[in-house]
């Protein structure tokens, strides 16, 4: 009972801050336009925030762990090339890209952050994991959704304007500025602390409300069957696959957890966004993010419940 209620204690208050996004949107208090931009203030201002206070008061070196970012960065693209294997049994080739995508790109930053940090109280190993993931996620994707669809090729450009945003994605950036400072070894002024602890702790709160309140739950159903393979595949197959592996190379506490978040949780929604941006229907895409967030509230709860009855965190 001890280990459930610590599970649930995790993940809980993570889905409830959902659950009220999305009581919000209903009720009026929040629309649309505002949903799109706090999603974008959350991305580009709040969580390169949390990210930066998280990492300039640690000990690069101490913190840095090159095998846990490569196993992270390795574990993605067997989950990216597994994937590409698996979407030739849909039968539509229009679906792949989508497909493909929605299954092995996770929600690394806003949901991962956030369940890491509600039960360790700072990010832990998750700049690792994104440093070691995100890059590849965005990379693979314009890859991806290049090639896989009817009469697709391989777009230079489109692949030269996905590099320059890597380079300018502010998440990255925020952790690269914490790295610089923590390398350097400067102190951080109490002012400095102050402001920049109170615009990191924006960014948990808003951006799982904002998820919650883009969810529709008419579209999580209009492509049951391809949807339901792909989030199962997302929150339970590889997540099966990963974790074991991680406990075999001796990865423990937060380091397993963030494997957790990269492995089994919920398709991030900018997923939606890239698949429109680079002419895909979307409409598998929406309603992969729509299930495996709803789905994620149990899942990773089991997950959690399975590794602390094991004594792994």
């Amino acid at each position: 009972m001890e280990n459930l209620i610590f599970s649930l204690n995790a993940t809980v208050p993570i889905f409830l801050l959902m659950v009220l996004g999305f009581f919000f949107r209903r009720v009026g208090l929040f629309d649309e336009n505002y949903v799109e931009k706090t999603n974008r203030f959350v991305f580009q201002a709040a969580l390169p925030m949390l990210l930066f206070s998280d990492l300039a008061v640690e000990d690069f070196r101490t913190a840095w762990d090159g095998r846990f970012v490569g196993f992270c960065f390795v574990g993605t693209v067997g989950c990216i090339l597994f994937s590409v294997l698996l979407s030739w049994l849909l039968g539509s080739r229009a679906l792949q890209g989508e497909f493909v995508q929605a299954s092995y790109r996770s929600s690394a930053a806003i949901l991962g952050i956030a369940f890491i940090r509600n039960i360790y109280g700072d990010s832990g190993m998750a700049p690792l994991m994104i440093i070691g993931t995100v890059p590849l996620y965005n990379v693979m994707a314009v890859v991806v959704l290049s090639l896989m669809k009817p009469g697709g090729e391989l777009n230079r450009k489109q692949i030269g304007k996905t590099l320059r945003g890597i380079v300018t994605n502010p998440i990255l950036l925020g952790i690269a500025a914490g790295l610089l400072w923590s390398v350097a070894g400067l102190p951080m002024p109490v002012i400095l602390e102050k402001t920049v602890g109170n615009m990191a702790a924006l960014a948990t709160p808003l951006g799982l409300m904002a998820m919650g309140a883009a969810f529709d739950g008419k579209k999580a159903f209009a492509m049951v069957r391809p949807a339901l393979v792909c989030s199962l595949l997302k929150l339970v197959g590889f997540a099966a696959v990963l974790l074991p592996l991680a406990v075999w190379m001796g990865f423990r506490e937060e380091a397993l957890v963030a494997i957790l978040v990269m492995a089994g949780s919920a398709t991030t929604v900018s997923c939606y966004v890239m698949a429109r941006n680079m002419g895909h229907e979307g409409v598998l895409t929406s309603s992969v993010v729509m299930m495996t967030t709803f789905l994620s509230a149990f899942t990773l709860t089991g997950w959690l419940f399975v590794l602390k009855t094991l004594g792994l965190i």
